[in-house]
């Protein structure tokens, strides 16, 4: 019988250490980060408002040479520098970095910050809980294995996200005027503007990027076949 006392430890701890790891990030953030202020960028950004019947989005530049997005817990959206010097240098388009910005729009829509500081809570009770029970069986290996077994649930939930997000973006570029292409010809570019990426996709935490993209599609396609209102 397995004993609840250290899976519940395992639950606070997770708690806590999400606590902890989002008050540092947003320290972090506060320190590195400014306010985007490119006209061009802003202009797309105020489409993606008035579709959300927002008065304003605010986006902010965060510090890092790395190309990538990011929804902080606290429900702010940033990009780093280096895909803003990526569009600068034309290797990026106006729109394709505003389909990034709508995307981390999708992960604080759908609260999965929040989502993400149950689900580490819970990895880590079932990282224990496998612990325990497969360290009887396998003294050496058991640890390991729940480990393991832990991530791979980490990686899936993660994905599932992306996903999300993905079409959460796709139907407000839709609905803003912008469409669904930017987005599509950024992921398909994706791998070699940031100098690609390996791993198996079950332990990865993106999906791949031809499956992100046949997701689009797919959502493409069943709008297609929804009745045209009037």
């Amino acid at each position: 019988m397995l004993k609840l006392g250290p899976i519940i430890l395992a639950v606070l701890a997770g708690l806590v250490t999400w606590m902890f790891s989002s008050w540092r990030l947003r320290r972090e953030l506060d320190a590195r980060s400014a306010p985007l202020t490119d006209p061009v960028l802003l202009a797309h950004v105020a489409c993606l408002a008035r579709a959300l019947e927002l008065d304003r989005i605010p986006v902010h530049v965060y510090e890092t040479p790395v190309l990538n997005g990011l929804a902080a817990p606290d429900g702010r959206v940033f990009i780093t520098r280096g895909f803003l010097d990526a569009y600068r240098q034309g290797r990026v388009g106006a729109e394709e970095l505003v389909s990034v910005i709508a995307h981390e729009l999708g992960h604080v829509a759908l609260g999965h910050a929040r989502r993400r500081m149950i689900d580490f809570s819970g990895q880590n009770a079932m990282r224990v809980a496998l612990g325990m029970v497969l360290g009887r069986v396998i003294p050496v290996a058991g640890i390991w294995i729940a480990n393991l077994l832990a991530s791979l649930v980490a990686a899936r939930l993660s994905r599932q996200d992306e996903f999300e997000a993905d079409a959460w973006a796709a139907a407000v570029l839709t609905r803003a005027g912008l469409g669904t292409g930017p987005q599509k010809s950024l992921l398909a570019r994706l791998e070699g503007l940031a100098g690609g990426a390996g791993g198996p996709a079950w332990l990865m935490s993106h999906p791949r990027i031809r499956d992100r993209i046949a997701a689009i599609e797919r959502l493409e396609a069943r709008w297609a076949r929804l009745p045209r209102a009037g």
